[in-house]
């Protein structure tokens, strides 16, 4: 127990030399609320990929007709995540649309 109490006490020691030797020079700057990411579109410029024609996912960054073809053969999509789960886009090409799509649900 007394080692244990020496240990805390030499810590404490070294602890107080490293805030005397380098002192802060300045308070840290409060966090800044998060920003949404540049690059995300609102809700109501996304694409829904349940309704979308093909020229306008052929349109989307890295789409071309194979992928437009697939994404309208695997309709509907309850989530838009389903494009990589149901093996319909890879996650590269995926990542690189994900913040321009949506998949509303569809009405039953």
């Amino acid at each position: 127990m007394r080692t244990l109490h020496r240990f805390a006490a030499s810590v404490l020691a070294v602890a107080g030399m490293v805030c005397v030797l380098f002192p802060s020079a300045e308070p840290l700057p409060a966090q800044q609320p998060r920003q949404p990411l540049p690059h995300a579109l609102p809700v109501a410029d996304l694409l829904d990929i349940n309704t979308a024609s093909p020229a306008q996912l052929n349109a989307l960054p890295g789409f071309g007709p194979a992928y437009t073809r697939r994404v309208i053969a695997g309709r509907p999509y309850s989530a838009k995540n389903q494009l990589v789960t149901r093996g319909v886009l890879p996650k590269s090409a995926y990542d690189q649309v994900s913040s321009r799509i949506i998949a509303h649900r569809p009405a039953r």
